[in-house]
């Protein structure tokens, strides 16, 4: 991608970002771009406009972030580099919410460049509203798992691509069991070749996003992905040999989200579960749900659940 030079127009743009920043009392500015940029001038120029908020800097990999936390800027690499301009936003919050450089609540100012590379041309005001408020992965913390939580974060967005994209267009259900993997892998078997097996543990890990990719194209096939603390895909296509006595399900749902509990109730594992009809994604832990997120518009909104007991399962 290329880098943003500092031409008087974009200058003139940073400089307008900023004092919208400081006339409206916003918490923090994005500055969303395509690739590296000179973090030091831009740093010089928050100086300047008496800019005393956060400026979070996202672009694409953490090579072209060289040198922007040194300069006081916030970091974050959005791994989307083909991703449409909104969707690659909406992530920039995620991840700075994820890193507390921002607050569920907060007002945001954005920069970027919406219709030429290289330039750019448009600001926008972000108000956190209740949907918003909901992009934090604070609830990822509060299940209390041994699983790391950028892994699980990893997984959780992988399923959220599944839901949103599909398969060809076509829509696409899946399940990402994580964790307590040798425990896991005794009420699994195969159905089908691994396309996973014989590749290196580098390979096979989730937090690199060529793996990601692969296993978004893998996740058509039948089968679940057992995926292990540190991210790596230990074993897919497998199905999952678990009684399901004393499971309570919503109705509607079907044999994914009833292996997902039941996995969960005899495993410390967390089941991840894409439906196939609606895309939305399902965490379970204990044989119970605990977070439902629906997709939105090519972002996602966590939304906490309470149990509900139910009462028929579905096909999905």
């Amino acid at each position: 991608m290329a880098n943003l030079r500092l031409t008087k127009h974009n200058i003139a743009m940073l400089e307008s970002a900023m004092s919208l920043v400081n006339e409206i009392s916003a918490d923090a500015l994005v500055l969303l771009l395509e690739g590296s940029s000179d973090w030091e001038r831009i740093a010089e120029l928050v100086r300047k406009k008496e800019c005393e908020k956060p400026v979070i800097v996202a672009v694409n990999t953490v090579e072209e972030l060289d040198g922007a936390a040194e300069a006081g800027l916030k970091p974050i690499a959005l791994n989307k580099e083909k991703a449409p301009l909104l969707e690659r936003l909406q992530h920039a919050i995620l991840e700075a919410a994820a890193d507390e450089f921002i607050k569920p609540n907060d007002e945001l100012v954005a920069i970027y460049g919406g219709f030429t590379t290289g330039r750019l041309d448009s600001i926008s005001h972000l108000k956190l509203d209740e949907r918003m408020r909901r992009l934090s992965t604070r609830d990822l913390q509060s299940l209390e798992s041994s699983v790391p939580l950028k892994v699980l974060k990893a997984v959780v967005d992988l399923a959220v691509q599944v839901g949103l994209e599909g398969r060809e267009g076509k829509p696409c259900g899946a399940l990402f069991v994580v964790g307590d993997t040798r425990n896991v892998i005794k009420h699994a078997s195969e159905s089908g070749v691994d396309p996973f097996r014989g590749y290196n543990k580098k390979a096979r890990n989730l937090l690199d996003p060529k793996t990601q990719e692969d296993a978004k194209e893998l996740a058509q096939l039948d089968g679940a992905f057992l995926i292990t603390s540190d991210g790596t895909i230990e074993r897919s296509r497998q199905m999952l040999e678990v009684l399901h006595e004393d499971l309570n399900m919503s109705k509607g749902l079907g044999s994914r989200h009833w292996a997902a509990a039941a996995i969960t109730r005899r495993t410390k594992a967390i089941a991840i579960v894409v439906s196939q009809s609606t895309g939305t994604v399902r965490l379970y832990q204990n044989g119970y749900l605990k977070m439902q997120i629906e997709p939105m518009d090519k972002g996602i909104k966590w939304q906490e659940i309470s149990f509900k007991p139910p009462t028929a399962s579905g096909d999905d």
